[in-house]
């Protein structure tokens, strides 16, 4: 049998983290600063901010296209293409350090009504709802967005969304199955922490609140907050506090290990194995202590073949296993 040279394989030990990062979503409702949230990233030192702005209110920031880059996307269709052209197109030219999406709610929504508009054109109904599984299909093709910002991009993301009336969320329990809660379902499993921005009263002054609802992180434990004018650096730096890496490297350190495991060298006719004859078994056989007569046997027991010279080349490799685990056992007995 022929032994074909190995293909080239990816070193998972050069997979390793080469820095911390942290990927949130940032919930609230209208007016309570997430948006200003996002902005002081570009204040984090972590390079260059990038917003994929499809509410088109950056324009409202202080320092935009100074201090970082706002993107507003006119249509929805233009959200994967601008990621696209950021993190392997001409944009990578930019260096974007972090990236943000505002807002997550703004794409889904709008991606969301096209698909309800096409299935009422479909059916003629000017009521009809797409199905629980029209939904979840859609839901996967626009995560897509999600997992190349929050996963492919190695960077530290934000990702805002918005939280619907208080009620609204519970209906669309009852009437979708969780299916279409809509914006949170399936960015909770893209992101380390949710936290939720609110406007509260405590003691007499009203506060900005940040709050932890969700995490997969033992540094930000569900509950935990953060009061006041708070920045995307708080967060990083207790990250940085509880874990002790250092997230303000301004470069990242050099992995040793290579990233491709090491190729064998160019194979020839002459390098392959070749394949073992007859007379290659038999005197293998012979130097073991076996005999002749003892191939013939197991040839015809084997193979039903009492001619061993018309043995095939997968027979003759069959026949040396077996003599190989006869060897192996005797051994044994003898050590017992």
């Amino acid at each position: 049998m022929k032994v074909l040279p190995p293909k080239l394989k990816i070193n998972p030990l050069s997979r390793q983290p080469k820095r911390p990062r942290l990927v949130m979503a940032v919930r609230g409702g209208a007016g309570v600063g997430k948006s200003f949230f996002v902005q002081s990233m570009a204040e984090s030192g972590l390079g260059r901010l990038c917003i994929f702005d499809t509410e088109r209110k950056s324009r409202l920031l202080k320092g935009v296209g100074v201090n970082f880059d706002g993107l507003e996307i006119e249509h929805p269709d233009e959200l994967p293409e601008f990621i696209e052209w950021a993190l392997k197109g001409e944009g990578h030219l930019q260096n974007y350090g972090c990236f943000a999406l505002d807002s997550w709610a703004g794409y889904f929504s709008a991606k969301h009504s096209e698909m309800i508009k096409a299935v009422r054109e479909r059916t003629g109904n000017p009521l009809a709802q797409p199905s629980a599984e029209e939904l979840a299909a859609d839901q996967m093709v626009l995560q897509e967005v999600l997992r190349k910002l929050c996963i492919e991009s190695g960077k530290c993301v934000v990702i805002v969304d918005q939280i619907p009336a208080k009620g609204k969320e519970s209906k669309e329990d009852n009437e979708f199955g969780r299916v279409l809660p809509m914006t949170t379902s399936g960015l909770e499993y893209f992101v380390d922490v949710m936290v939720e921005v609110s406007l509260q009263e405590r003691d007499g002054e009203v506060v900005r609140v940040f709050q932890v609802v969700k995490s997969n992180s033992p540094v930000f434990e569900v509950g935990f907050e953060l009061v006041g004018n708070v920045t995307f650096k708080d967060f990083l730096e207790r990250l940085q506090k509880e874990t002790g890496k250092d997230l303000f490297a301004s470069e990242i350190k050099a992995n040793s290990v290579s990233p491709i495991l090491p190729e064998h060298p160019a194979w020839t006719d002459e390098d392959l194995p070749k394949d073992l004859t007859v007379q290659d078994l038999i005197d293998k056989a012979i130097s073991y202590g076996f005999k002749q007569s003892d191939l013939v046997n197991a040839a015809r027991v084997y193979h039903n073949q009492t001619n061993i010279h018309r043995l095939t080349s997968e027979q003759i490799e069959d026949l040396e296993r077996r003599m190989w685990a006869k060897i192996q056992k005797i051994e044994s007995q003898k050590m017992n």
